[in-house]
């Protein structure tokens, strides 16, 4: 793969967001938290080293600023700057561009259900450059770099690459697996006899979007490191290439996870419709059955005209009492039937 080298001035501008800083060499950890200006002189200082370069939320003059020192392309700049690019790899004369998403779910009723950070960023031949578009925890790539440090020893900067790649994956399984649990007890309550109350109902719905908006950023993982592994473009050596078959396989099984757990919540969404269904019959047929019971006696007193005289028959408290009667039961059916659910 041409990718550039990274130019030697070591006089650059630095760009104004908030950055963090690593350089690795020979599997151990040379420097890290110098300002991004410097990055240049330590990579000339250290010929063997690799730089990762962390921009939050930078601006057109940030990215500008380094597009130039690192030799970006300026469509994989414009990606970078806006939002809700798909997850993606793409190849550039000089170097790759990155786009995927960090989820970060919630099955509690009381909670945003989901929030995912759009993650860009630009593989070059010795610098790994992030653009993270939303809040996130960076400490997780460190920890996960830390953990395989020996690893940068031989895989350069595809070294960090899978660093990033197996923590986003990471998340993605996770979060397929905290849904999978919450969905364990939106089933007993959905599986009910006589249908699931409608707070238990909107969960499961509320379930059904997060599983939705997840499976926007979990598909196209698996061909995003497939196209990352291609030998055409010699980024991921022998060594490495265990290990990011084993983010692929992890990515497809979440993609797999969410497939099933999409599946799911529509089949009980449906079973839970399909028992409402049911039970509205067997309302239906009581009250049916109950207006049958009524009507014939009142059919058959109306059409003889039995208006027989009652206890205070054309007396004012008779009029009263037939009143009352009318309210009371009129009052009692109404309240009845809106216990029951039915008014």
């Amino acid at each position: 793969m041409a990718i550039a080298l990274v130019g030697h001035s070591v006089t650059v501008n630095a760009p104004s967001c908030p950055t963090d800083t690593r350089l690795y060499a020979k599997g151990r950890l040379v420097a890290e938290g110098f300002p991004a200006d410097q990055a240049p002189g330590l990579l000339t200082e250290h010929p063997d080293a690799v730089l990762w370069l962390d921009l939050y939320r930078p601006g057109p003059e940030d990215l500008a600023v380094v597009a130039e020192e690192f030799h970006l392309h300026p469509l994989a700049v414009e990606d970078a700057t806006q939002e809700h690019e798909r997850p993606k790899l793409d190849r550039y004369p000089e170097h790759l561009f990155l786009n995927v998403y960090g989820v970060d779910v919630s099955t509690k009723p009381e909670t945003p259900p989901f929030g995912k950070t759009e993650i860009s960023a630009f593989v070059t031949e010795r610098a790994l450059i992030t653009v993270r578009k939303g809040p996130s925890d960076t400490q997780k790539f460190v920890d996960r770099w830390d953990s395989d440090a020996e690893l940068a020893d031989s895989g350069g900067v595809s070294f960090l690459l899978y660093g990033l790649l197996d923590v986003v994956v990471d998340g993605h399984v996770d979060a397929a697996q905290q849904l999978d649990e919450a969905m364990d007890k939106v089933e007993d309550a959905l599986l009910e006899e006589g249908g699931a109350p409608r707070a238990v109902r909107m969960h499961g719905m509320r379930l059904r979007k997060t599983v939705a908006a997840l499976r926007r950023a979990v598909t196209p993982m698996p061909e995003v490191i497939a196209e990352a592994m291609r030998k055409d473009l010699g980024l991921v050596d022998e060594k490495l290439q265990p290990y990011f078959r084993d983010v692929e396989d992890h990515a497809r099984h979440a993609g797999d996870q969410i497939e099933h757990l999409r599946d799911r919540i529509e089949g009980l969404l449906q079973a839970d419709l399909a028992e409402q269904g049911n039970v509205l019959n067997d309302i239906t047929r009581k009250l049916a059955a109950w207006a049958a019971v009524i009507t014939v006696p009142t059919a058959l007193t109306g059409y003889f005209g039995q208006n027989l005289p009652y206890p205070g028959y054309q007396q004012t408290w008779g009029y009263i009492q037939s009143m009352i009667l009318l309210v009371v039961v009129a009052g009692g059916l109404y309240w009845y039937l809106k216990r029951r659910g039915w008014l």
